[in-house]
């Protein structure tokens, strides 16, 4: 799972707090690491409405000089819903539960990497479906918005392996299911 988090734990994006192509902040050496991460999977994993989103903006970028459109329009994209029918988005299969998720997750492959898609996310944690945490925090704090861990109840035992900081004051923080 990979998340943009501000340091109180929020991670919906609606408070207009992320915005990476803002072009504020120098932010290649995170572009670097999210490349990397990118690299290191063969499939991605979105819930419903993350995905719409996603699908109604990056192959329409012709533009785009981080690599990000091409991996999009590249990987195996798998969408969480039980209304979707037809994607729309090629390489992209739709699943309708977690028994699904994990069925995918049993398969021979390299990472499936998740992203945004807040209530799929919470789901995934849940059900321990998620074995690595890679949190990009962001030096910002809100006081109110949907967070990460809404219900700590669920989350196993983390152990830190990197933290990275960045020029821009972000910090990856990467954590592993122990």
């Amino acid at each position: 799972m990979t998340e943009n988090i501000t340091l109180d734990g929020v991670i919906e994006a609606t408070a207009g707090w992320f915005d990476p192509a803002s072009g504020e902040d120098d932010v290649s050496d995170v572009e670097t690491a999210l490349r990397i991460q990118r690299e290191a999977a063969d499939a991605l994993l979105l819930g419903r409405v993350t995905f719409e989103q996603m699908r109604g903006y990056w192959p329409l970028q012709t533009d785009d000089t981080t690599g990000i459109t091409e991996y999009l329009n590249d990987v195996s994209k798998y969408v969480v819903s039980t209304t979707m029918q037809a994607p729309e988005w090629e390489r992209t299969t739709v699943l309708r539960s977690v028994d699904d998720i994990r069925a995918l997750k049993s398969e021979t492959g390299a990472d499936i990497v998740t992203t945004g898609s807040i209530t799929l996310v919470r789901e995934l944690i849940a059900a321990r479906l998620v074995d690595e945490y890679r949190l990009f925090t962001y030096p910002v704090v809100l006081g109110r918005g949907q967070r990460l861990f809404a219900d700590a109840t669920a989350v196993p035992r983390l152990r830190l392996v990197e933290s990275q900081p960045f020029r821009s004051g972000t910090v990856l923080l990467r954590y592993r299911t122990t």
